[in-house]
């Protein structure tokens, strides 16, 4: 008898999932997700690794997928611990063949993994998969992580013209109701995480619950009832509302959902609705979303480090003085600060506000690039490790942008707020 073990990370899903799927080919399946105490400590900048924002989107996720692997009559046991001081002995109780999970390659990922491996009683499978890609990894046309371009339009162009996008997996058979063990353990609170709890603010462009099904439903609405993926391109810089963009990023970021899902859906709208520059838009920020992990995958710690991958030099400043103004929207720009006070009241920012305040703290202020991006991931519910720090690096000069722009914040502001309905909407003095 063959037991196997899918340990949860990023992928938290049912449909569409490497791991889930190989594992249940064994006679018994068991999962485990871990709320692990070091994603919830402080960093090295002083600021929490995940404040309330994602931490509760991320408990949705997690009772979600509860739910939908009960369905299959497979187990979740989540635990407040680190993975290390649990799965040993989990693995050892329930007679555990095969661990299975999805791949990750950043440095805290790995070192938790190997101190895994380093407590294990004895030799199991541990089978360890790309799932987090739309171009997976062994079907880019680089013989090498490091033969990938440094130039996101060189890499976008080969891929488009040589890879085939996998399918979807099938969908995920049951298990028989006797695959089911007893489950001692129960989801944290946001205080037993350390975090407050919060209502969300009527003023947020992201009002949404975590989880698989959550994802699902908006692609739903945002494709099929409200066609508004039709019109993604002219919209997407938008600041207010809900529908401006897509906002799959959060779901994609831990998993909920997948970017091949996501891309046969708009191949699937393409078909019977209506193919056109906004439609390939979407699949085009998915192949950046590729790109950065692909990055990170070439560089690794880099990424982290204040040269970025260009090991770059500038003057940057670490000035007290100038992060609390940033961090609570009260700097000299009015655009900059609606867009912090967004960040700081509900975890969430647009595409447009991110690069404009990335942009103000690292070229105007030139501050230490790599606190705003540990701020970022702090509060950020759609907080993805390879796309804020690729990101962040982008917008500093040291990182994928040959051109080391610097925004015009006052024209931006122009553009892209004319009438002022947004820095009216966060600069208001009302209470909410």
């Amino acid at each position: 008898m063959h037991n196997s073990l899918v340990w949860f990370r990023n992928d938290l899903r049912v449909a569409d999932n490497n791991s889930l799927s190989e594992a249940l080919k064994a006679d018994k399946v068991i999962a485990v997700y871990f709320f692990d105490p070091r994603q919830y400590a402080m960093d090295a900048f002083g600021f929490k690794k995940m404040e309330r924002f994602r931490a509760k989107f991320l408990l949705e996720t997690v009772a979600q997928l509860q739910e939908n692997l009960k369905k299959l009559n497979i187990t979740l046991l989540t635990y407040h611990a680190k993975p290390e001081d649990i799965l040993p002995n989990l693995i050892e109780k329930h007679r555990i063949g095969s661990l299975y999970l999805q791949k990750e390659w950043t440095s805290e990922e790995t070192k938790v993994l190997n101190l895994v491996k380093g407590r294990l009683h004895r030799n199991i499978s541990i089978v360890e998969t790309y799932d987090q890609f739309l171009f997976h990894p062994l079907d880019i046309p680089y013989a090498s992580f490091q033969a990938i371009p440094n130039v996101f339009t060189q890499f976008r162009k080969k891929c488009e013209k040589m890879v085939v996008v996998r399918p979807s997996l099938p969908e995920p058979t049951a298990k028989p109701i006797e695959n089911q063990i007893e489950n001692p353990t129960c989801l944290p609170t946001l205080a037993e995480l350390g975090l407050q709890t919060f209502v969300t603010d009527p003023r947020s462009a992201f009002p949404f619950k975590g989880g698989e099904n959550e994802a699902l439903n908006r692609l739903q609405n945002y494709f099929w009832e409200t066609k508004k993926l039709a019109y993604y391109k002219k919209t997407r810089n938008g600041l207010v509302g809900t529908d401006y963009s897509s906002k799959f990023s959060p779901w994609l970021a831990n998993g909920s959902i997948s970017a091949r899902t996501v891309y046969w859906e708009v191949n699937r709208f393409e078909k019977e609705i209506k193919k056109n520059q906004d439609t390939y838009w979407l699949i085009f920020e998915l192949i950046w979303r590729d790109y950065f992990k692909y990055v990170s995958m070439k560089y690794g710690n880099q990424i982290f480090k204040i040269g970025g991958i260009l090991n770059k030099e500038y003057a940057w400043g670490q000035d007290e003085k100038l992060l609390n103004p940033w961090i609570n929207g009260n700097t000299s720009e009015a655009f900059v600060n609606a867009n912090m006070i967004e960040l700081r009241e509900t975890g969430w920012m647009s595409n447009r506000g991110r690069q404009n305040v990335a942009s103000y703290w690292a070229k105007e202020l030139e501050q230490d690039w790599r606190i705003g991006a540990a701020y970022f991931e702090s509060m950020l519910i759609d907080y993805d490790v390879h796309s804020n720090w690729g990101n962040w690096m982008y917008n500093s000069g040291v990182g994928n942008d040959p051109r080391d722009r610097k925004f015009n914040i006052k024209r931006q502001a122009d553009m892209y707020d004319a009438n002022s309905k947004f820095q009216n909407l966060w600069l208001q003095e009302t209470l909410f």
